[in-house]
């Protein structure tokens, strides 16, 4: 569980065989703390990571879609709507916050997050120090541009090339948000790739570019993470 102004906040956390190591917060898609999410994780802590996804949709009183519904981008999209973007912002800088605690050991945390996670992970970065950022198509990216300066952490961010919620020239204003006045900022772009090209339960998956996003995300972590 994890503290907050409200209440406990449930979470979901994953231990690598060693039992501890440097930390990552996953925040989730829109779809919430999914199966595919959930399998992340394991493969996170599976690379020797403490990893901690939080239940944003706590406050809900629905907490998952099914990717595989024919309607679950609306349903998906009608959830999130629910969700208060600055209580979300909130918990979780309350989760890192769990996890640094947990991790002290190692360092501060790194945080990831995909989608609708991809933009919470992008303010979270913005008021806390992690060690890193990795951002799968950050949907409200574009929206946050104005915390750039405070994202001084190396940060990774991926966008497929054919993504109906951010197009290209969305994606080159980001890029250059985030990688001005020299801060530690990498873009990967994924031909033909469209949004949640990595969520194998979504009809959207791509496959060689999720296999491409996700070395690149472990080889980034490797670098930025210590242990």
């Amino acid at each position: 569980m994890v503290p907050t102004a409200d209440g406990p906040m449930p979470g979901h956390l994953w231990r690598p065989p060693a039992g501890g190591g440097s930390g990552i917060l996953l925040l989730q898609e829109i779809f919430g703390v999914s199966g595919y999410i959930q399998r992340r994780a394991a493969a996170l802590a599976a690379e020797g990571y403490v990893v901690l996804a939080p239940e944003l949709y706590w406050r809900l009183d629905r907490q998952r879609v099914d990717e595989g519904a024919d309607d679950a981008v609306d349903q998906a999209m009608a959830l999130a709507g629910q969700l208060d973007p600055d209580v979300a912002v909130d918990d979780a800088v309350a989760a890192f916050g769990t996890l640094g605690e947990l991790t002290a050991d190692a360092g501060p945390p790194a945080v990831l997050g995909f989608c609708l996670g991809g933009g919470l992970a992008f303010s979270v970065a913005a008021r806390t120090e992690p060690a890193a950022l990795v951002a799968y198509y950050g949907s409200a990216l574009p929206q946050l541009l104005d915390l750039a300066p405070h994202v001084t952490c190396p940060s990774l961010h991926h966008f497929g090339t054919a993504d109906d919620y951010l197009p290209m020239d969305v994606v080159r204003s980001v890029t250059e948000a985030v990688t001005a006045d020299g801060r530690p900022a990498r873009v990967e772009l994924y031909e033909g790739a469209n949004h949640a090209f990595d969520n194998d339960d979504f009809f959207l998956h791509h496959p060689d570019a999720s296999r491409r996003a996700w070395s690149t995300t472990l080889g980034f972590l490797r670098e930025h993470l210590p242990g």
